[in-house]
């Protein structure tokens, strides 16, 4: 049986969705913290149980007779949430699963501008330690991210960022199709790879700066946008001015620092060979932002 956690989130989802088309649902279960909010899983023969990463106790009926468990990141920083994250892996490893999988980032080490990639590091560092076979996920740096820094630039045609470095933005939708690839690989009748410790990079063929993405978004909307770099500090000034709390916009500010010591600038052709297609280009994430562009 193969057990996914936080499966009614949106990367969870996405990969429960992607292994019903792969496996019978009597051989899929989730461990979700409000099983309510998976009625429609267990509807379709999905097991669906209560687990929380804070009871370990839950964790353990969660992932009974798991062959293989999913634990999916939470969105939180921190020593507490790399706890809980390692603290899931032992529990699947108490119940006998044979492997464990963990969704990581594509440049998780510990010594990050970007706070995420530090916790990510720190995690696979204590699953090393557990005993079990583990396989972190170094997913690309999510696409719809994008969408929300690009806001507004059609409207004032100006793009107004702190400086950047290349990032290979990779589709959410594409990283959980590649993770029901590889959480069913070796399993009965399906084949793939099985990847001990940490994957290659999962993410999509190009890696682009933001100027790329301002003339992208000419093109897609027909209307003229300039690239502007603004000072650091200046950009955290201007997102806390329209609403956003400072640690949120220094989190935000640490992917820029990264990217422009080439942290996320990393491609590589796995995800695309999981998948059997090219991952999803930044151009039509963009045009998926944008419904209403002309082209």
């Amino acid at each position: 049986m193969i057990v996914v956690t936080g499966a009614t989130g949106a990367l969870g989802s996405a990969v429960v969705r992607e292994l019903l088309g792969r496996i019978p649902a009597d051989r899929l279960a989730v461990s979700v913290r409000s099983p309510r909010q998976a009625d429609d899983l267990a509807e379709r023969g999905v097991r669906v149980r209560r687990g929380d990463f804070a009871d370990p106790g839950s964790l353990r009926h969660a992932f009974e007779d798991a062959e293989r468990v999913l634990v999916i990141s939470v969105d939180a920083l921190g020593e507490g949430p790399i706890a809980q994250h390692v603290a899931a892996a032992r529990a699947a490893a108490e119940v006998g699963a044979e492997r464990v999988f963990y969704t990581a980032h594509q440049n998780a080490v510990l010594d990050s501008a970007f706070a995420p990639a530090r916790d990510h590091g720190a995690t696979e560092r204590g699953l090393a330690a557990i005993g079990v076979p583990w396989t972190s996920l170094r997913n690309g740096f999510y696409a719809h991210t994008v969408g929300h820094l690009i806001h507004g630039a059609a409207e004032t045609g100006e793009l107004a960022l702190p400086a950047d470095g290349p990032v290979s933005w990779t589709a959410r939708d594409d990283l959980a199709a590649a993770t029901a690839v590889l959480l069913v690989a070796g399993i009965a009748d399906n084949r793939g790879p099985i990847f001990d410790g940490p994957t290659p990079p999962l993410t999509a063929a190009e890696a682009v700066t933001f100027a790329d993405t301002a003339e992208l978004l000419s093109e897609i909307t027909a209307t003229p946008i300039r690239r502007v770099v603004i000072d650091d500090e200046d950009w955290v000034r201007r997102m806390t001015g329209s609403g956003m709390p400072e640690p949120a916009a220094r989190l935000m500010l640490g992917l820029f620092e990264a990217a422009r010591r080439g942290d996320f600038a990393a491609t590589d052709p796995t995800l695309g060979e999981l998948l059997g297609r090219p991952p999803q280009p930044i151009r039509a994430v963009l045009e998926s932002s944008l419904p209403d562009a002309r082209e």
